[in-house]
C-alpha cells in the first residue's frame, strides 16, 4: 500500500496535461489504472491525466484511493468515487456497466499496483467487457514485475531464467499450504508469491522443505525501507527470525527456477520410477524430463518397460 508521505505534484500535475492531453480518451470506456506500490512518484503522467479527467474513479477502498488523489492535488467529490472490492465486486460491476453504457469514462484502481493481479479488478473488467464496452489498460507499477527484474534469474546452461509463472498468495489453511508448495517443488520455472506480514513466517516454514532451491525475498519494495535480499529455501525461517522488522511490510517472493542438469539416464530412471507410482505415463515422463534434464523420448521408452516389467505373469 502506498504511503501518503508530503510531497508537491502541481509540477507533474502540469507535465502530464503538457505529455498526454493530446491522446484520445473514449467514452464509455473503464480505464484501468496501474497505481505505485509503495513510491508515490512511479504515477505515470498518463494515469494522473486521466485520473484528473474521467467522470467516475472505481476504487477498493474509496478512502485509501480519496486520500491517495489528494496527495497528488486530486479533488474528488466523495460521490465520484465508487466502491468496487472483493465482497461487491459482482453487484458494484453493474452499476459501472450501467454508467458506461451513458457515455462515462471510469477509472478503476485497487489499492495499489495493477488492478486484477491478486487485486480485485479481474471481474469487474469481464463483466464490462461482456457488456461490449471498452477496456483500456494504463500500464504501471507492479511488485511482480518489480520483483523478477531484481531477482537475477538465472537457471541451466541454455536457460536463461526468464520464464516465470505468477502464483499470488499460497493457501491459508497449512495442509492446503504444504500441498501447494510440494507443487512447487516439481515446478522447474521461477515462482512468484505474494504474502501479508501476519503469514509470512508460517509461509517461510512452508517453503523452507525446498532445500537448496534460491529464493529472493522483496519487502516493502520501493518504499524507504526496502529491503531485497536471495537466500536458500532452507534457510528462509531463520533470515525472518533474525530481525524483528524482517516481518514487517507486505512481500513478493521469488522461487528461482530449477538448476537442470544434464541426466546420465540413472537419475531419470530413478525420478520416473517415483513419478509413476502417483502418476500416468506421460504426466510422469514429462515431469522427470524437466526434473532430471532427461531425454524425453529415453524416459518414455523406459517408462513402457517399468510399466510392462510389473505387469503379471499369466
Amino acid at each position: 500500500m502506498a504511503t501518503f508521505a508530503a510531497a508537491s505534484f502541481g509540477a507533474a500535475l502540469s507535465a502530464a496535461h503538457e505529455a498526454a492531453a493530446g491522446q484520445h480518451y473514449p467514452q464509455a470506456t473503464l480505464y484501468v489504472v496501474a497505481t505505485p506500490i509503495g513510491n508515490l512518484a512511479d504515477i505515470t503522467l498518463r494515469a494522473l491525466h486521466v485520473l484528473q479527467m474521467v467522470d467516475a474513479v472505481a476504487c477498493e477502498d474509496t478512502r485509501h484511493t480519496q486520500s491517495l488523489l489528494r496527495a497528488y492535488g486530486i479533488d474528488r467529490p466523495n460521490g465520484q468515487l465508487l466502491a468496487v472490492h472483493q465482497h461487491n465486486e459482482a453487484e458494484a460491476a453493474q452499476t459501472v456497466v450501467a454508467r458506461l453504457a451513458q457515455g462515462e469514462r471510469i477509472a478503476y484502481v485497487s489499492d495499489a499496483g495493477t488492478p486484477g493481479v491478486s487485486d480485485p479488478g479481474a471481474r469487474l473488467v469481464a463483466a464490462v467487457r461482456a457488456a461490449g464496452q471498452r477496456v483500456l489498460p494504463l500500464p504501471g507499477a507492479s511488485s511482480v514485475t518489480t520483483l523478477i527484474g531484481a531477482a537475477g534469474l538465472v537457471a541451466g546452461a541454455g536457460d536463461d531464467g526468464s520464464a516465470f509463472v505468477f502464483t499470488g498468495f499460497l493457501p491459508t489453511k497449512a495442509g492446503e499450504r504444504d500441498a501447494a508448495v510440494k507443487t512447487l517443488a516439481f515446478e522447474t520455472r521461477a515462482v512468484v508469491l505474494l504474502e501479508a506480514p501476519h503469514r509470512i513466517e508460517s509461509v517461510a516454514r512452508a517453503l523452507a522443505v525446498l532445500g537448496d532451491r534460491r529464493i529472493t525475498v522483496g519487502r516493502e519494495l520501493t518504499k524507504q525501507f526496502e529491503e531485497i535480499v536471495t537466500v536458500q529455501a532452507s534457510a528462509l525461517p531463520d533470515w525472518f527470525a533474525a530481525g524483528k522488522d524482517r516481518t514487517r511490510g507486505e512481500f513478493a517472493l521469488v522461487l528461482h527456477p530449477m538448476t537442470v542438469a544434464v541426466d546420465d539416464g540413472a537419475e531419470g530412471e530413478r525420478v520416473l520410477r517415483l513419478l509413476l507410482e502417483e502418476l500416468p505415463v506421460k504426466s510422469a515422463v514429462r515431469l522427470a524430463a524437466e526434473i532430471t534434464g532427461a531425454p524425453r523420448n529415453a524416459l518414455y521408452d523406459t517408462a513402457l518397460r517399468l510399466r510392462n516389467s510389473d505387469e503379471p505373469n499369466d
